[in-house]
């Protein structure tokens, strides 16, 4: 996606749930500090028009959709922490989970948005 540089890959400072969620088995991070593990992913700087391109794949404009909070990473070479933009979903809004908590995402069940059905 135009707009997005990767930094490399980052461990959350805090833990969190990470699950496997929904109908279309979604990463799904629960905004609940403290429980879980902490999380490793890559880390993307990104402009504002990518914000925005990101905050409409991920539905945050919808009441059932994820909300993009600041949070405390860590670079995996080391480094002091830094703030990133993540994407949480309250756990009352996973209709369902398919994995217990994880530390970092692969799952070859997601079904990519241009597979899904129509609604």
């Amino acid at each position: 996606m135009a707009g997005l540089t990767c930094l490399g890959f980052y461990r959350t400072v805090q833990a969190y749930p990470l699950v496997i969620g929904g109908r279309w088995f979604s990463l799904v991070m629960l905004p609940e500090p403290g429980t879980g593990h902490r999380v490793t992913g890559e880390l993307y700087e990104a402009d504002d028009a990518a914000l925005t391109r990101l905050d409409l794949i991920e539905s945050v404009h919808l009441p059932t959709g994820y909300h993009r909070e600041r949070i405390k990473v860590v670079s995996l070479d080391g480094g002091l922490p830094v703030n990133a933009w993540v994407y949480f979903k309250d756990r009352a809004r996973v209709e369902c989970t398919h994995s217990a908590y994880l530390t970092a995402y692969d799952d070859d069940r997601y079904i990519h948005r241009s597979k899904r059905p129509a609604a």
